[in-house]
């Protein structure tokens, strides 16, 4: 690959949140350009300098690399159209997470195999920061698997996407506070266990309870989790900073915990931790926040295409 050149990338609908996301992160990308991107009824609109089409019309030969954040069950028909053409894909859908057919982008824990991959499934944004605040205790054999793991995890109004709904309104949204999918019943924990017990080998059980931040962007995750053994806030501290001591978008904060502040408009995940006092047996309290629209989606979607492509992987991004 030429040094100075830069690679054409097609973006699959770009006029919702995390398509906005990827054309506002590609135009400060210094190896990459935006070969064309799609929208529907946005076509013929300019975004960040880039004339829209729609996806019917899309030249998916003129790119490398194809970005897909178009919706659940429609991105798949036109990833594999730009797979028919030979070209390298991420997409941001659900529709591969839990295909054999994709490698599953959680970059920090499948890196080497994103490097090889034709086609990468892009993370959900609350199991990003639910699989990285808990890979490091699972694989150390630290969660009691006789007690359910429970998390409480809020997320800014982007996460529900660009389409008009009235619960999502400013005057329905303002000044309130949430939870939905409750009952254990959102679509993520399937993804969730399945990436814990593929990566770890964990099989306990996951109460996982979403909520509704009247914020625009960032995810805050509350993980209340049940320890085999007594371990006090350096030693768990201790066990994250060896497992991400060099990688570029995990901060462990160390005597503090993580805030929103700490992540939005960066592509970060920012982990603190709390020892549980008062109880009869060992917890600990992690707490995971992200920005649900970079780290949550476009940001580590553009973190798998530069390490898809050899390009050092934080191109582009501010971590």
């Amino acid at each position: 690959m030429n040094i100075h050149a830069r690679v054409p990338v097609g973006v699959l609908g770009a006029s919702g949140y995390v398509g906005q996301e990827l054309l506002r992160l590609l135009a400060g990308h210094p190896r990459a350009a935006v070969a064309f991107a799609t929208a529907e009824s946005a076509a013929g609109e300019r975004r960040d300098g880039v004339e829209l089409v729609r996806v019917e019309d899309a030249p998916l030969g003129r790119a490398e690399i194809v970005l897909s954040a178009l919706p659940h069950g429609v991105s798949a028909r036109y990833v594999q159209e730009a797979r028919g053409l030979g070209k390298r894909a991420v997409d941001l859908s659900a529709d591969f997470r839990l295909s054999p057919d994709a490698v599953y982008g959680l970059t920090e824990v499948t890196r080497s195999h994103v490097a090889a991959a034709d086609l990468v499934a892009n993370p959900g944004c609350y199991p990003t920061a639910a699989l990285l605040a808990l890979l490091p205790l699972a694989r150390g054999g630290l969660i009691d698997e006789s007690r359910e793991v429970v998390i409480d995890a809020a997320s800014g109004v982007t996460g529900a996407g660009r389409a008009l709904k009235r619960d999502l309104l400013f005057g329905e949204v303002a000044e309130d506070f949430r939870a939905y999918a409750a009952g254990n019943e959102h679509r993520h924990l399937p993804e969730l266990k399945a990436t814990l017990v593929r990566e770890s080998g964990f099989t306990g059980d996951l109460v996982f309870t979403p909520h509704l931040l009247p914020i625009k962007r960032g995810i805050l995750e509350t993980i209340h989790v049940p320890l085999t053994r007594v371990i006090d806030r350096a030693t768990a501290e201790g066990i994250y900073e060896t497992v991400y001591a060099n990688e570029p978008c995990v901060a462990v904060l160390h005597g503090a915990l993580p805030s929103l502040k700490d992540v939005v408009y960066r592509n970060r995940v920012a982990i603190g931790v709390a020892p549980v006092a008062h109880v009869r047996r060992p917890r600990l309290t992690v707490i995971a926040a992200i920005d649900n629209l970079v780290k949550g989606a476009a940001g580590q979607a553009i973190q798998n295409m530069n390490v898809m492509l050899g390009l050092p992987e934080t191109a582009g991004l501010t971590c």
